[in-house]
Formats: structure tokens, sequence, C-alpha cells
């Protein structure tokens, strides 16, 4: 190694999403091949809650129901799914949405990736969360289930519970997804570098690397 070689320099990569989104499964899948592909960057991945369904009911709906409300008939909604599947198995993604048997409110889930991220384990929490919704059709809402994969992704069993139970975070998640519309963001995914840089979308993992080799360039010059 060139020892004369500049250091690489730290990226801040905030992800705006929603779990009951499947774009944003796909987009972060992409990133984080990406990110494995380049194991010199040094990135902090931030998780920002959004909110695609406010006003959903605390225990979710059922999925019959949510696809009518959203897209007026469930052969819509059908046909998209079989899109978005067709891309997510390029990506190594067995999207299974048959499987879904209720959109759930996701409140929970992000309060809980904020508790994860204190020690270390929001990443791992994100990866199980959105393939146990949209690969093994599990009810996300579920403190038992949420309970479950915080544990598969190394934290406390009892904390997790105790947690939950608490109600914390759940003004922080609301407040976040206010914060995300008033800076313009009305969908997502949405991918901000080091707040200077941002794109919306499931983006292809080459035009997300070329916003973080833009994005490091950046950071290089200050």
């Amino acid at each position: 190694m060139n020892s004369l070689a500049p250091l690489p320099a730290r990226l801040v990569i905030e992800i705006v999403f929603d779990f009951v989104c499947p774009w944003c499964y796909l987009g972060v899948k992409r990133l984080t091949y990406l990110l494995a592909r380049r194991p010199e960057l040094d990135v902090t991945l931030n998780w920002r809650p959004f909110l695609l369904n406010p006003d959903m009911p605390r225990g979710g709906m059922s999925r019959a129901d949510y696809m009518i409300r959203k897209f007026g008939a469930e052969d819509r909604a059908r046909r998209l799914y079989a899109s978005i599947a067709e891309l997510g198995a390029a990506e190594g993604i067995a999207f299974n949405f048959p499987a879904i048997r209720r959109t759930p409110n996701s409140v929970d889930a992000h309060r809980l990736v904020r508790e994860a991220a204190r020690v270390g384990a929001a990443d791992a929490l994100v990866a199980r969360i959105f393939a146990a919704h949209f690969v093994e059709g599990l009810d996300i809402g579920q403190h038992e289930v949420l309970s479950a994969l915080a544990v598969q992704a190394g934290m406390s069993a009892r904390q997790v519970r105790l947690f939950l139970e608490s109600g914390e975070g759940t003004e922080y998640v609301h407040a976040e997804n206010l914060h995300a519309h008033r800076l313009g963001i009305n969908g997502v995914p949405c991918f901000m570098l080091d707040g200077e840089h941002a794109i919306a979308g499931a983006q292809e993992s080459e035009v997300l690397e070329r916003l973080i080799d833009l994005a490091l360039c950046t950071a290089r010059e200050r």
C-alpha cells in the first residue's frame, strides 16, 4: 500500500425509506451490494423514517383492502408487483407478495431501528425486517415479530420487549416523516450523501456509485 496515498474520506449516507415500500428494499439491496464491492469505502448508513401510510391503523389492514385503497384494483397492483419481483430477482430478492396477508403500520419498526442504531445493530435489523415482510410475509407491525427479528440482529430480547412496550420514539418517527416532506421528499427511497448530494428512487448500483464518488471528491476538497 502506498503510504502517501490519501486516506479514504468518511461518508455518511442517509436513507429515507419505509419498510412497506418494495422500491426501498430494492434500492437498499443495490446499495448494500455496491458497498460490499467497494470495501475501501468508509461509509456510515443513517436510517431516516418515512411513512407512506401515515394514517394506517395501528394494527394494519388486510392486504386486499390496502391494494384496493391504494391502486383501485387488485389486478393493477399484481401487475406492478410482478414487475418489481422481476427486478428484485436480478438483485437476489425473492419477493413473495402473495405471502403478505396484512399491510402493517410501520411506526414501531422504524422506532426499533433507531434503538438498534444505539447498539450498532441497525443495518442488520433493517435487512431482516425487509426480508421478513417481503420474502417471508410476516406481519412486521406485530411486536412479537419485531422482537424476534431484533434478537436475530443481535439485540437483547428483554430490552427490545420493554422498548416496544414503552412507545418511546413514536413522536420521533412522525417528526422525521414531517421533516422529510418539508425537505421536498415525497417519495422513497431517497439517498442523501453528506447533506450535499441526494438522489431519489431505487437507482441502479452504477448510478449510486457515481454519486458516492462525487460526494467523496467533494469531501476531500473541504
